[in-house]
């Protein structure tokens, strides 16, 4: 079974889906590695770490599947893609699909934003007409080589036009033959459990740390209906967070034994990223004696 089609009976079966946001594959194999069942390629965290840049739509579909082709070789979990726009028209997003397919993706998510997009818990959006966004989804679907790649759309008009206007845009797009609906930036309790409950499952939603949508836990979130969340920039901000502690600590002392305790040892790290079996698996070829 492909990494699609276990996406696609995943979401159908429920409990809801967890998936973290990972910009690169090391984040990918630590997410694996505590048990995450499905990852989020964030493009907020790909623009940081890759740009380091905030999330304005400046990096490139061909950045975007050289970056998704090493977070799916370094793990076995389904990778959800973020996919902006669909970097321009519907033929420019059948080339994403298709290049974004080729390189392990098992769901390409496509948001109806106005170029250049930005984070979604910016200000300043504008999105498309429903219909340029409809024929967009269209050619998503009939571009994919694989029937179970997971297609999702996702509005962010009700920052715009409102919370009735983006649902009435997601019923369309579900018409037009989205696999998944996703309303971003949704404000209050209230507007989470009526998107739930007024669209067609699956659902997703996306829970972003002092963004614009409450932080609810994962089961609460299921009993309102939803199948997925996503936590696009938890890992990446943490990241961030740590790494500059540990600069400021050696600019400031000189050293890092004041933050080495906070530190994976040089053990753990290639425990972490499997050294023992690339040795292994090159000891098969240069023969026992050059392996190690």
């Amino acid at each position: 079974m492909t990494p699609a089609a276990r996406l696609r009976r995943r979401l159908s079966e429920g409990p809801i889906l967890v998936a973290p946001g990972v910009p690169d594959a090391l984040t990918a194999r630590m997410a694996e590695r505590v048990g995450f069942e499905a990852l989020y390629f964030t493009g907020a965290g790909f623009s940081y770490t890759h740009l380091g840049a905030p999330d304005l739509g400046l990096v490139t579909l061909t950045e975007t599947a050289w970056r998704v082709g090493s977070v799916v070789e370094a793990t076995s979990l389904p990778v959800i893609v973020d996919a902006d726009d669909g970097y321009g028209g519907p033929l420019n997003v059948i080339r994403a699909v298709r290049l974004l397919e080729a390189a392990g993706a098992a769901a390409i998510q496509i948001e109806d934003q106005v170029a250049p997009k930005r984070c979604g818990h910016l200000t300043g959006k504008q999105v498309v007409g429903v219909d340029v966004m409809t024929a967009k989804i269209r050619a998503a679907t009939d571009a994919r080589r694989d029937p179970a790649l997971v297609v999702v759309a996702r509005t962010d008009a009700g920052a715009m036009e409102g919370l009735d206007a983006a649902l009435e845009r997601a019923q369309r797009y579900r018409e037009a033959g989205a696999d998944v609906l996703f309303v971003e930036a949704v404000r209050t309790l209230d507007e989470l459990a009526r998107v739930a409950r007024e669209l067609p499952p699956p659902v997703m939603t996306n829970l972003v740390e002092g963004g614009l949508t409450p932080m609810v836990p994962a089961r609460e979130l299921e009993r309102m209906g939803y199948r997925l969340v996503i936590f696009p920039g938890s890992a990446v901000r943490a990241a961030a967070a740590a790494v500059l502690h540990t600069l400021e600590v050696l600019r400031r002392d000189g050293t890092t034994e004041a933050v080495r305790h906070r530190m994976l040892s040089f053990r753990e790290l290639n425990e972490l990223l499997g050294l023992e079996d690339y040795r292994a698996r090159e000891a098969r070829y240069l023969g026992s004696d050059r392996g190690g």
